[in-house]
């Protein structure tokens, strides 16, 4: 049976639309993220929109930090359970985008510091920036067991379910936990956006159909 095409067009609105939202997201969480680590901060969780997907910015490959990562690993030859060192060799790698590399160093600083929230969405996002949407999905779970209420997380989460799962639904629910949990939050205020984007798609949908 051939589709019919205002269904066809109905499914390319939304995700037309809310790829343009997300990619704003994501892109305003990259640069934070960045910032943040360059300052020694705890680098707050990133997103990424679906890999290779279209409508999105080619940026030129970031260069790997050498001497940083000779830095930590000075660290941690001296202290191997230096939890805040290999936390941030993780995050020098995932600024490169040496995804294997920080998916290594995450796992690593999780075996040291099982609760740590932040390092296991990181992981998440690096296993998500690496086509495993499945197995990001699952350590986001292991994230909000430890924190709930961790809205990064609820945020991220979100992201990888419209983009790498296709399910606008269930993120749709993340992102408004996140808006519940802390509406004036960075978090909660890019949430607010990405869910006025799916209603504005159905908004259109709703003048493209007749209905109102």
């Amino acid at each position: 049976m051939t589709p019919d095409p205002i269904t066809v067009m109905k499914s390319e609105a939304i995700a037309y639309v809310v790829a343009g939202i997300c990619f704003g997201i994501i892109l305003g969480w990259v640069i934070g993220t960045q910032q943040a680590r360059r300052s020694g901060a705890t680098p707050a969780p990133t997103a990424a929109a679906q890999p290779g997907g279209g409508g999105t910015v080619q940026q030129q490959a970031p260069v790997l930090d050498e001497a940083r990562v000779q830095a930590l690993n000075t660290i941690l030859q001296g202290d191997p359970k230096n939890v805040n060192a290999t936390v941030q060799l993780g995050n020098v790698y995932f600024d490169a985008e040496r995804w294997d590399e920080a998916i290594k160093w995450y796992n690593r600083a999780l075996e040291l510091d099982p609760r740590n929230a932040d390092a296991s969405t990181d992981l998440g996002v690096s296993y998500y920036y690496s086509n495993k949407p499945d197995e990001a999905l699952a350590q986001f779970e292991k994230s909000l067991a430890i924190s709930p209420t961790h809205t990064k997380t609820l945020l991220n989460k979100g992201i990888v379910l419209a983009f790498g799962k296709q399910d606008l639904k269930a993120a749709a629910t993340e992102w408004q936990k996140v808006v519940d949990l802390a509406p004036d939050s960075p978090e909660g205020q890019a949430a607010r956006r990405a869910l006025q984007g799916i209603a504005s798609a159905h908004a259109s949908e709703g003048s493209a159909t007749g209905n109102p």
